[in-house]
Parts: structure tokens; sequence; C-alpha cells
């Protein structure tokens, strides 16, 4: 049971954006994606959901071959993403959104509404409410309520801070935890290394494209000197620690 990434590169334009990405992301786990703007971190979530084109390598959930598959087909089959931007349906309300991104469950839409409700109380009271209206954090719950509602095995979360208030980054923060509790596997791409390090199993920093370091994230937390040379090279060579890198 894992969502496993084998060699992956991911391509837009004929441009190679990310390259030979190997990672295996296990239920119940969250594996922080870090790196500087431009280093390919959210290229990398696109390709994995299919809404860019993978150029070689291969996805696999489960033992299922999911690479290349259209974002509807990864959807079904367990993987979900948050892209970044707290994207929603804006002239929709709250509940239409909702049951728009359910629209794959073959059954169980009210207690899959029922769910998501309960794990976002601050939707529940805004059911009627145009989700165009909504505050950036409302906006961003909905948005990972969009991907919970197909109650996918895996779920891909990119920039999900971005431009909130630290109360809301906590709250959120809080649904992630509730989510690895839940046996759900996480990939989590953060601005605030610090929060996501504090909620990781693993962690991957990327740089050009390529992997800088793969391990556990308690490493990366206890030894600052290590992240920044993951980050920014220095001069170094990339460091692995239990991990891949190229």
């Amino acid at each position: 049971m894992t969502l496993e990434l084998k060699n992956l590169s991911v391509q837009s334009g004929g441009r190679i954006l990310v390259q030979g990405i190997s990672l295996s992301v296990e239920p119940g786990q969250v594996t922080a994606i870090l790196g500087a703007n431009g280093a390919g971190k959210s290229e990398l979530v696109l390709g994995v959901a299919g809404m860019l084109a993978i150029a070689s390598g291969t996805v696999q959930v489960d033992g299922v071959d999911i690479t290349g598959k259209t974002p509807d087909i990864i959807r079904s089959l367990g993987v979900a993403a948050v892209p970044e931007g707290h994207k929603v349906l804006t002239r929709l309300s709250v509940d239409e959104n909702l049951r728009a991104a359910g629209s794959l469950l073959r059954q169980g839409m009210k207690q899959a509404l029922g769910d998501t409700y309960a794990l976002f109380p601050e939707l529940a009271e805004r059911k009627g409410q145009n989700a165009g209206t909504l505050s950036g954090g409302q906006q961003q719950m909905l948005a990972l309520g969009h991907a919970l509602i197909s109650r996918p095995k895996y779920i891909l979360i990119d920039e999900m801070s971005l431009g909130l208030a630290p109360l809301v980054v906590k709250r959120l923060m809080g649904v992630v935890g509730d989510l690895k509790s839940q046996g759900v596997g996480v990939i989590l791409i953060e601005q605030f290394t610090e929060l996501a390090l504090g909620i990781a199993d693993n962690a991957m920093v990327l740089r050009g494209g390529k992997v800088r370091f793969a391990g556990a994230a308690a490493t990366l937390k206890a030894d600052t000197t290590l992240l920044d040379e993951a980050y920014f090279g220095r001069g170094h060579q990339p460091t692995t620690a239990g991990g891949t890198s190229p």
C-alpha cells in the first residue's frame, strides 16, 4: 500500500521541469516537499495528478500504474490534489462546490458531505454561501474539501498556507494531522519549513527540478545547515539520508 514515484520526470511545452524523482508515500505518513520558488515542487504535484505531462518514469498507487492517466481517473483511483491558490468554483455555493467535486462518487454522497462538514464546521455554517464571498482561509478549507470528498487514500497539498493568517495556517495544519491519523498518505508542499517538518515523517528538498535531499524530516529539522545546503547549494553535493537523490 503505497503511492510510489519511480524516476519520474515531468515536462511542459517540451521542457523538463522535474527530473528523476523517486518517492514512496505510505498510508498515514506525511512527506514534505521543500525548496525555493521555481524548484519544481508544484510541477511535481501537477504531474502526479495528471495535470502536466510525464516525460519518463512511473507513478503507481497501491500497485496500479496511473502514469499519464487523466485527473478524473487518478482521483477515482484514490489520489487527489489540492493545487496552489485556493481554487474553488466561485459562482457556486459551498454545498454546490462539494457536490460537484463529489460527482465521481458512485454512492455515499450524504455521508461524504457529512464527513467533510464535520472536518470543516466553518463550511457547514456557510453551506448556502457563494464560495466567491468566503475568506481566503475558508476558500482553502473548501479547496481541501474538494479533494477530501472523494475519500482519497493519498492527497497532494500544494502551498496550503499561502497568503493566510498564522491562526488559519495552524488550523489547517491540524487538519493535515487529522488526515495522517486517519491513515491518509499526504504529500505536503509548504512555504513554512518549520511547520512542514514539524508534522512530516519524511522530507524531500528540490532545487532546479532535482532532488537535493531525501530522508527523515527530523534530520532536516535538527540540522539547519543541511537544509540550507539542500535549498541553495553553496557548492555542496546533493545529500541523501535514507532516501534517493539523483
